[in-house]
């Protein structure tokens, strides 16, 4: 495993991967920005990184894409894959393999070091200001610029027992001020109650930067009280590096390009939104959140801030979290010694749908246990944890397809897939971002989920091969076909 330790080592590996793009002329950071990064996720182009942008202090950087559809041909996980130390030709399955095998390694709690580049320059009081950074408006009809879209927000329990690392939206108010969603059942927001109870602001670290593997694994769905920080050490066999904070009593990735330090107030006090969310519409909700209060800045010299422009997949909303969630499930149904091939949050689905892959021996390790029922309980599995809330529709498939290929998935749904039968729906918490539900679900955070069984019958009752050129011919031919026709 080839870790990279900090966003500067990931950029260089892209060049050599012709994977980024440099944009030198100006760019506004008032849409152009977040429209040019956009236009690259279409047309699965290399990643921007821009060193001109109009109104920030000189030397200032953003990249846009971090961990998008790769431009590299064949290679369309490779950002994904580097980013968490994988080889760039690695597949989705293996990323979401290794990234489930790391929630059963032992955790590495963190290595405090003296110093980090990001203390190059440290800014207090009025000199703490968000105006001196590219921060971007990504949406027209956003409530405003958003801080955070690809940062890690670093918070933790005031009895000290845990330190969340995890992204969450965070939209620019002033020079001085943000406010972002909290909301559970996410890990800021679980913190953030804690802080209320006592009645006292909770001081938090705003991190932009960081080794590239920090925000996929701050976008995993880890049980309470489990460290990213450790997480990240278990799954690289080191310990991660950080540094102490400022003004708090925090400590910080010490790879990060930019820190923000401050208080969150106990309150929700500021309207925060619209945003243009992941599902791929530009919605006109706002609510109430609490504030994230400035207090100091510190950064590296020439700092980039990486950016997200959330919206129809596929973006890093979708990467991060589909690879991200699809780990966590895996690990769990494992664990429940339920007999599963794989898992995956389909891309293409703005992570509203989960396939769930099993072998073809399933009801060896299962007797007396029929499909429907067997769906039943990974749905069941699912929905009890704290991701369940994101999977409204789950897909139970054998293993005979690929579930990252859309057209193995779009030929084998339709086709497996009863119009009104073998599906159990079931009612439960939701997360309200998710485009299917109705206004009165989301306000009330409950709805309908669904899991569709799509298992054929066992091989040796009734199973029909595939009418392909792998099922449909013998090998001989096939390979007479591949040496002749294939050349």
């Amino acid at each position: 495993m080839q870790r990279m330790k900090d966003l500067r080592q990931y950029i260089e590996k892209l060049e050599q991967l012709e994977d980024i793009r440099h944009v030198d002329r100006v760019v506004d950071p008032h849409l152009e920005m977040a429209a040019i990064t956009r236009r690259s996720y279409d047309l699965h182009a290399p990643a921007p990184l821009f060193s001109n942008i109009l109104g920030t202090d000189k030397g200032m950087r953003a990249m846009g894409a971090p961990a998008a559809i790769s431009s590299v041909a064949g290679k369309p996980a490779a950002r994904v894959a580097l980013s968490v130390g994988l080889p760039e030709d690695a597949s989705w399955q293996e990323i979401v393999e290794c990234l489930a095998t790391s929630t059963k390694a032992e955790g590495i709690p963190p290595n405090i070091v003296a110093t980090a580049p990001c203390k190059q320059n440290i800014l207090h009081g009025a000199d703490a200001s968000l105006d001196r950074f590219p921060i971007p408006y990504l949406h027209e009809g956003d409530g405003g610029p958003y801080c955070n879209t690809w940062g890690t927000i670093v918070a933790r329990t005031p009895d000290g027992k845990w330190t969340n690392w995890s992204i969450a939206r965070i939209q620019k108010l002033d020079a001085h001020r943000m406010t972002g969603l909290i909301m559970l059942p996410q890990h800021i927001a679980c913190v953030w109650e804690e802080w209320r109870k006592i009645g006292k602001p909770m001081p938090y670290a705003l991190v932009q930067g960081c080794e590239p593997a920090l925000p996929i694994v701050s976008s995993m769905p880890l049980d309470d009280y489990e460290n990213e920080s450790d997480y990240l050490g278990g799954h690289f066999g080191e310990a991660i590096d950080v540094v102490r904070c400022e003004t708090i009593d925090l400590e910080v990735p010490a790879s990060a390009e930019i820190v923000i330090e401050g208080h969150l107030s106990i309150e929700r006090e500021c309207e925060e939104g619209p945003f243009g969310e992941y599902p791929g519409y530009m919605v006109t909700e706002t609510s109430m959140q609490p504030v994230y209060h400035v207090e100091c800045i510190t950064y590296r010299d020439d700092a980039i801030w990486p950016f997200i422009p959330e919206g129809r997949p596929i973006d890093e909303f979708h990467t991060a979290v589909g690879v991200a969630m699809s780990a966590e499930a895996l690990s769990m149904l494992r664990e429940a010694d339920l007999p599963v091939t794989t898992v995956w949050s389909p891309l293409e689905t703005a992570n509203h749908w989960l396939f769930v892959t099993v072998p073809s021996d399933w009801r060896d390790k299962l007797p007396g246990v029929d499909s429907e029922a067997f769906a039943y309980q990974i749905g069941q599995k699912i929905w009890q944890t704290k991701y369940g809330s994101n999977c409204p529709v789950i897909y139970v498939l054998d293993d005979d397809i690929d579930p990252t290929n859309p057209a193995d998935y779009l030929w084998a749904l339709p086709t497996r897939t009863h119009p009104t039968k073998r599906r159990v729906i079931d009612r439960g918490p939701i997360l309200p971002l998710l485009a299917c539900y109705t206004d009165e679900e989301c306000q009330e955070h409950t709805g309908d989920r669904v899991v569709h069984d799509c298992l054929q019958p066992a091989p040796d009752r009734g199973r029909l091969r595939h009418s392909s050129f792998e099922g449909a011919y013998p090998e001989e031919i096939q390979s007479r076909v591949i040496e002749l026709w294939d050349r």
